[in-house]
């Protein structure tokens, strides 16, 4: 990786956890326009870091999908925003399912029993979206199965993706809590940030420039 390339991902890396810290307090303070401004910022700025780790089409398409659901989530355009979510759970299925290090089936049955248990938990509180945020989950789930397959770090970076959804499935069902935004785009950051990294670290690993980092 050239230098240049390498001081650039850098400054764009403390930009996205700087914008990261800005969004948390944000929520706590519940300043509302600092929430909106912060939050559209996260993704796109992440997707800079990807591409000066020279991450695969794929993975950059998640991130953009992802992008475009933070914005139209935060536009009270809830279907479109789920949706949006789903194309960069898709990309993200590609990715991870395309260089699986190890199927565990232990895994997968303990995320399909977690889903089923929380679509369990919510349904009688989701009214119409139960079906929608039923088959969103699943995906979700998926992706965290898959990213775990792929190697511990973008297992968890999945893991906190699943966490963050469900927390504001949480909300959606009618129980909601104190804390419970600052919490969920606390795992939302760093989940994505650990799927990105996920992938490019196990591609610096394969080149063998992982040491110059």
């Amino acid at each position: 990786m050239r230098l240049g390339q390498l001081a650039r991902g850098r400054r764009v890396l403390a930009g996205f956890w700087g914008a990261t810290v800005v969004q948390v307090a944000a929520i706590v303070v519940d300043a509302k326009i600092l929430k909106q401004t912060s939050k559209v910022t996260l993704m796109p700025l992440l997707w800079q870091w990807s591409r000066t780790q020279d991450a695969p089409p794929l993975l950059q398409a998640a991130l953009l999908a992802s992008a475009a659901g933070d914005l139209l989530l935060e536009t009270d355009l809830q279907l479109a925003g789920m949706a949006a979510f789903a194309a960069a759970h898709a990309c993200y299925l590609a990715v991870f399912l395309s260089d699986p290090a190890q199927r565990s089936w232990r895994v997968l049955a303990a995320y399909a029993a977690l889903w089923a248990a929380l679509i369990a938990i919510l349904s009688p509180g989701l009214g119409s979206q139960r079906v929608p945020v039923a088959a969103y989950a699943l995906l979700l789930t998926a992706t965290a199965v898959a990213s775990r397959w792929h190697n511990s770090r973008s297992g968890l970076g999945g893991a906190l993706f699943l966490v963050s959804d469900a927390l504001i499935a949480l909300r959606l069902a009618g129980r909601d809590f104190p804390g419970r935004g600052a919490l969920t785009m606390s795992t939302y950051a760093v989940g994505q940030y650990l799927l990105t990294s996920g992938v490019t670290t196990t591609q610096d690993d394969l080149t063998g420039t992982g040491h110059r980092r």
